[in-house]
């Protein structure tokens, strides 16, 4: 499925004040359970609105570690909520019971004892203007949520435009989805940027570390935890973009004026 338009859903509602109460109607946006088998093994069931299936899914092997590169898959067969993956390798992958993951992405500390901090190009870095004019492209281009409030939204930028632009009930499926696109259409993402309307957590920083990208661009704050680990990635974290400013949290020499 790929137009945005088949995952929204009218439906009857009532809107109240403090004095009245009215029957109306709202579009909302849907919610799917989805199953990704590899090799006939089932790895995960993701909670997601039901858009591109195939990036979400080859996305989240990225994140997983499962796979690096496109062409280490072998087939991707999708039948309506499951999506069948089949890699040339046939070693058992399968080291822990399926995961659930639910519309808020969390699934517990993710291992990066094997990760090395991104070798970012010296030539790499952004004016505070072309941020501000990304926030705003990303947000003027978020369709679904404009018209239910009820999804994230994130975009894969290269040479300073956006490329790709997903939206999703997670923000986790978001950049799973963008990781399976630049994966699939084989880019490099040596100078690219994700810009995500969502929060941004330690498990966010640690995916688009494994996707090799030096900068994270926020509408919403960062924890903590993710700012750390983002100066450990060397990786550019900007956050709270918003009404023409913005706080730039790790390797602010990258930004400029």
């Amino acid at each position: 499925m790929s137009n945005p338009d088949k995952i929204i859903k009218t439906i009857k509602m009532f809107s109240a004040d403090a004095n009245s109460i009215a029957k109306t109607s709202t579009k909302v946006i849907q919610e799917i359970i989805l199953t990704v088998n590899v090799n006939g093994k089932p790895l995960a069931n993701i909670a997601c609105a039901g858009i591109h299936l195939e990036e979400l899914a080859v996305g989240f092997l990225r994140s997983e570690r499962i796979i690096a590169r496109s062409e280490e898959i072998e087939n991707i067969d999708i039948n309506k909520k499951i999506v069948n993956i089949t890699l040339k390798s046939k070693e058992d992958f399968k080291k822990s019971s399926v995961k659930n993951i639910a519309s808020s992405g969390a699934r517990g500390k993710a291992n990066i004892d094997s990760l090395e901090p991104l070798n970012v190009p010296a030539d790499f870095n952004i004016k505070t203007s072309a941020v501000l004019k990304l926030m705003d492209d990303l947000l003027n281009g978020s369709a679904v949520h404009n018209q239910t409030g009820g999804t994230h939204c994130s975009a894969l930028a290269v040479r300073k435009k956006i490329i790709a632009l997903r939206e999703d009930i997670g923000r986790h499926n978001t950049i799973d989805m963008l990781g399976g696109y630049a994966l699939m259409q084989k880019i490099n993402l040596n100078k690219a940027i994700i810009l995500t309307t969502g929060r941004i957590s330690s498990e966010i920083v640690y995916k688009i570390w494994n996707m090799d990208i030096p900068v994270i661009i926020s509408h919403s704050a960062p924890t903590a935890n993710a700012v750390e680990l983002s100066q450990k990635a060397n990786i550019l974290l900007i956050g709270y973009v918003r009404r023409g400013r913005m706080n730039i949290y790790s390797h602010e020499r990258r930004v400029i004026i």
